[in-house]
């Protein structure tokens, strides 16, 4: 049976979504399982892009080649057993071939296996927010059981890689290119047929029909489309086609909106110490965005008392009344978050026991001072004897001035107080900013914006760039930004000229 008509009818799948507020502009069960075939790929190279972002692969790095790897079938780049490729030709022929070979190369230099790799790949789509997603090997060719997603899946997928990775996004533009004496051209025919479209994957098995994963940035609209079960390549694009033509002129036209999509814990929060590492938890989590603020546990919280005990020489009758207790600041409260060592990087760690609330340390009041107790009054009475040299030493000389009385001195209270250290103050931007990436290196973000800054003068001339710190599962991610732009436009108008550059960007309030 031919796979481009007659019988031959694959489940369909298909969305829409506005990259800029995050709003599904289409869908068609966006939630039904579908085989994503060949664009599994495009998780794969998210976690190389990963690799490459920490440093611990570049462009050139050699990759080697197993006999495992080299047996793949087709459509395959016919790597030889022993062989290397570097990272740059590796990412192409996946891009462009849609490579089965390469794409197994790129699992066992990661991870050492393709099954290790998988549970990266898994594991990675959970703290994306793909919750029904599983994936179980690197290519999307046949396998019992098949990788598993959806149309929402991949929709959040196609915003999520180049929301992190917009250096390397750019990487899913290319048509074709040169590997030795050979032209390999790419499988995706709306890259310039259709006004936008800048990526990302095709995909085609028997079993999930012809499926598409598409981006589409204009100069005031961006979409992430999907369509999946396509009869044939042609009835694929022509669908996708039609829903970029009808659901693009919906889109917002101001500046983003939505947050970036990032894995689940990406987001601000000031951590004060690490409990011990609980196991990784294994169940589905939503997305949370990079810049929400960690939310305050609504259960009951039990707090030592900050206030100092005073400390006296002797035991007075009764006890002083305690010191009126001051309202508990929140702000003072810092969350003690358990990391999850020997997980990856981007575990989500459970969030039941391991995480508990303590009161940090205050300064004592700054007109605080210590007084001696005041002596117990006696139990025994005086004789009458004692009372009268008692009164023979106080009472007043009439010859005599009184000499004035000298003031009593007070100790002051010498108790040493434990150093708070300031918190880190975020810089406040007021305005609309541009972003060009996020790293986790500071000084490779202050490099992005100073090469943008050579390279675009007259555009960033009244712009700042600056780097914004933000956790990420125990992590640390540098945002590189300029600022300084008063209107929505501005900004957009400054990163329409940077894209046109070859710098990827986005706007957004400040």
């Amino acid at each position: 049976m031919s796979s481009k008509g007659g019988g031959y009818s694959p489940p369909s799948a298909s969305i829409v979504v506005d990259a800029k507020t995050g709003k599904i502009l289409q869908g068609e069960n966006v939630d039904a399982p579908r085989i994503p075939a060949s664009i599994t790929k495009v998780m794969s190279l998210y976690l190389l892009f990963e690799q490459m972002e920490r440093g611990r692969m570049t462009p050139n790095t050699q990759l080697t080649v197993s006999e495992y790897a080299a047996s793949q079938p087709p459509t395959k780049l016919g790597l030889r057993p022993g062989s290397t490729i570097d990272v740059e030709d590796a990412i192409k022929a996946m891009v462009t071939l849609s490579a089965n070979d390469v794409s197994v190369v790129v699992a066992e230099n990661i991870a050492g296996s393709e099954d290790a790799f998988a549970r990266m790949m898994t594991r990675k789509a959970r703290e994306l927010g793909m919750n029904s997603s599983s994936f179980y090997n690197p290519h999307g060719l046949p396998h019992e059981p098949p990788n598993i997603t959806t149309a929402r899946d991949l929709s959040i997928l196609g915003r999520a890689i180049q929301d992190r990775f917009p250096k390397y996004f750019a990487y899913f533009d290319t048509r074709s290119f040169q590997y030795g004496q050979r032209t390999i051209r790419g499988h995706n025919r709306l890259l310039g047929k259709v006004h936008g479209v800048d990526g990302i994957k095709t995909g085609y098995t028997r079993l999930s029909g012809f499926n598409l994963l598409t981006s589409v940035n204009t100069e005031t609209r961006s979409v992430v489309a999907v369509v999946l079960g396509g009869r044939s390549g042609a009835s694929r694009d022509q669908k996708m086609a039609g829903l970029i033509e009808d659901h693009l002129p919906r889109a917002y036209a101001g500046a983003r909106i939505a947050p970036p999509v990032v894995e689940r814990g990406a987001q601000t929060v000031q951590v004060a110490e690490v409990a011990p590492a609980p196991a990784p938890v294994k169940r589905p989590v939503e997305a949370v965005a990079e810049e929400a603020p960690a939310p305050i546990a609504q259960a009951p919280v039990r707090v030592a008392s900050a206030t100092p005990q005073a400390v006296v020489a002797q035991a007075a009758p009764a006890p002083a009344p305690a010191p009126e207790r001051k309202p508990l600041d929140l702000n003072t409260l810092r969350p003690v978050v358990a990391s999850a060592t020997g997980a990856s990087s981007t575990t989500t760690p459970s969030s039941t026991a391991s995480v508990r609330w303590q009161k940090g340390p205050e300064p004592l009041p700054l007109n605080a001072q210590a007084y001696a107790a005041l002596q117990a009054p006696t139990q025994n009475k005086l004789s009458e004897a004692q009372k009268a040299a008692l009164q023979a030493k106080i009472e007043p000389k009439t010859s005599a001035q009184a000499p004035q009385a000298e003031p009593v001195k007070v100790a002051s209270l010498q108790a040493e107080v434990p150093k708070v250290e300031a918190p880190e103050v975020k810089k406040t931007v007021s305005g609309w900013v541009i972003q060009l990436g996020a790293t986790d290196d500071e000084d490779k973000a202050k490099d992005m914006l100073s090469t943008a800054r050579s390279r675009f003068g007259k555009v960033l001339t009244k712009a700042s760039p600056y780097t914004e710190k933000v956790s990420s599962n125990g992590g640390t991610l540098y945002r590189a930004r300029f600022s300084g732009f008063k209107e929505s436009g501005d900004a957009e108008q400054a990163c329409k000229q940077l894209k046109k550059g070859g710098v990827a960007c986005f706007a957004s309030r400040g």
